[in-house]
């Protein structure tokens, strides 16, 4: 059977009936060693209880809100590959492991990566508890009797090289006994080196960003009324930085803040919330002094990250002063004053060119867009179009565009798929199927690009689908298209065959997840199996909303569609 091992609250130095204030993980969970499974907080400082070794979370013991002390029941962890064991090599092994979960350990070293976070200065702080050896935080300082005191960074257990995050003083500040000097963080748990007493700070050596171990100069503190020992504090002066000491130090912060986090923050804005709740942040971009905290005290809540992530991605941020228009966070393009290279004109934007540029860098921005291409053979069909046009024309009808043909052919297709005329619901846990099968198309205008939408495409024929084009597309030019006459399309087709160019990525009409785009038919040698032969091919590009659409089934769609072009007969099957 597999082994089950009791994870126990760990020493927590001189505290009892320390709060527990996160509980990050469910029953069922799978966890790699070191991952942070409960947040305790005393009125001091914050502390993640660990995994002890990889597995998965059978039971937990307590909830949000619980006290507990050392040697509390935190959860029962199944290590993962442990197989079944008896005899006294099994029992020993237990044994050890409860012993290794149950009694102090000193925690392993920091990864060499940047920190992520904070406890709140707003209230009372001495040092974070990280057991035995963090519990004397001044012991690193001399004797209360010095007129001039050396500051050095106290014993912090088993950490070398912990990054400083928060500098609270600077050179001739007068600060209290057990004010915070500056904030150290580890993988698991933030600290405050505290001022052993009170006096003016001098000689300050420590900055946001290095990377300190105990023992390493912080500042000289000027302590009123003492007994001045020159020669040591001249020494402890003279003592090399952390920065001068090690030719790296890793910047405080490198995270990439989410897309609101463009609006500065107050620099005395420090954020409030738990170990494991900072690296949650900087996981996903959060600058936590943008975070209101919704928990007790101003705290910040996992569920206070999520909810900001989520008005940050619903809201464009607005661009800066001077820039061009930006959205979903991406830097706006600077501003640049062309007149300096030479004489330019300005002209106002047309309002149908606005409105199609709005839609489309939403689409942009929001659609995972892929583009499949081929190309068909409509050496036959171009035949039987002239053929066919010559006669409406004599016959005082419109003329037959190759648009109708393909509108005809994309509407079987998509009867066969119909995955292409759906539309991916507002919150994105479902497909909205239409039983209507409505077409836009593309019209070129004077005034930027429209795109006018012919209703029940799989009922109606090709000349009348030719009729319905054809002035449609009139009224755009003329600029008397009405606005019902541009909604409710299924999919669009974008042709710029009369135009040129052979392949292109045309952009998804959103709430449309698919689009095709129609290039200028060339002659091409085609092998026909003994012979090359001339026949006339049309590039064709196929681009759909990959979160609805995967390749295989744009693949068989595309396919189909080739060949209803190539063989016109198909379309009566």
């Amino acid at each position: 059977m597999a082994k089950e091992l009791e994870v126990k609250v760990p020493d927590i130095g001189n505290y009892d009936g320390v709060p527990v204030i996160d509980v990050l993980v469910k029953v069922g969970d799978q966890v790699e060693k070191e991952t942070s499974l409960v947040t305790l907080e005393s009125d001091k400082a914050t502390m993640d209880v660990p995994a002890p070794e990889a597995g998965v979370i059978k039971s937990i013991q307590i909830k949000i809100g619980d006290k507990v002390s050392q040697g509390d029941a935190v959860l029962v962890l199944e290590l993962a590959g442990a197989g079944g064991e008896s005899g006294e090599a099994g029992g020993a092994k237990a044994a050890a492991s409860s012993a290794t979960t149950s009694a102090p350990s000193p925690p392993p070293s920091p990864p060499t990566g940047t920190p992520f976070g904070r406890i709140g200065r707003g209230r009372e702080q001495s040092p974070l508890p990280l057991g035995e050896a963090a519990r004397s935080a001044g012991e690193g300082a001399p004797s209360k009797s010095a007129a001039k005191l050396a500051v050095t960074i106290p014993d912090v257990g088993n950490y070398d090289h912990i990054p400083v995050i928060e500098v609270f003083v600077k050179d001739g500040d007068t600060v209290d006994k057990d004010a915070p000097l500056l904030t150290l963080e580890s993988d698991k748990a933030t600290m405050d080196v505290p001022a052993p007493e009170a006096g003016v700070v001098s000689g300050l050596k420590i900055k946001v960003g290095d990377k300190v171990s105990q023992g390493d100069a912080v500042c000289t503190l000027e302590v009123a009324g003492g007994t001045a020992e020159p020669q040591k504090a001249a020494a402890e002066e003279q003592k090399p930085t952390p920065t001068e000491k090690k030719t790296e130090a890793a910047p405080a912060q490198a995270s990439t803040p989410a897309p609101v986090a463009a609006t500065p923050a107050s620099s005395d804005a420090i954020p409030y919330a738990s170990p494991g709740l900072r690296k949650f942040a900087r996981e996903l971009g959060v600058n936590l002094a943008r975070v209101s905290g919704s928990g007790p005290r101003g705290r910040i809540t996992r569920d206070d990250v999520q909810s900001f992530v989520k008005r940050a991605l619903s809201s464009p941020t607005p661009a800066a002063p001077g820039s061009s228009t930006s959205g979903s966070g991406i830097p706006a393009i600077p501003a640049v004053d062309f007149s300096q290279f030479g004489s330019i004109e300005t002209k106002p934007l047309a309002r149908i060119r606005k409105l199609s540029a709005a839609h489309l860098h939403r689409a942009w921005l929001n659609i995972p867009h892929v583009t499949q291409n081929d190309e068909a053979d409509i050496t036959e069909l171009e035949a039987f179009r002239k053929s066919q046009s010559d006669e409406l024309v004599a016959a005082g009808g419109g003329k037959l565009t190759l648009l109708p043909f393909i509108m005809k052919a994309v509407a079987k297709a998509i009867q066969t798929y119909p995955e292409f005329a759906s539309s991916l619901s507002p919150d994105g846990e479902s497909l909205i199927f239409k039983k209507y099968l409505h077409l836009g198309f593309a019209a070129d205008t004077p005034n930027g690009l429209v795109v006018p939408v012919v209703r029940d495409v799989d009922k109606k024929g090709i000349v009348q689908l030719a009729q319905e084009t054809g002035e449609l597309a009139k009224k755009a030019r003329d600029g008397k298209l009405k606005a019902d006459e541009m909604k409710g399309g299924c999919f669009s087709i974008s042709s710029l065959g009369g135009i040129g160019g052979s392949h292109f990525t045309p952009i998804v009409n959103a709430p449309e997840v698919g689009i095709l785009g129609v290039s200028k038919s060339s002659i091409k040698p085609i092998w026909d199996g003994k012979a090359f032969q001339p026949r006339l091919m049309v590039p064709l590009s196929l681009s759909y909303d990959h979160r609805v659409i995967d390749g295989a089934y744009a693949a068989r769609f595309i396919v189909l569609l080739v060949k209803l072009l190539q063989d016109l007969r198909r379309l009566a099957l």
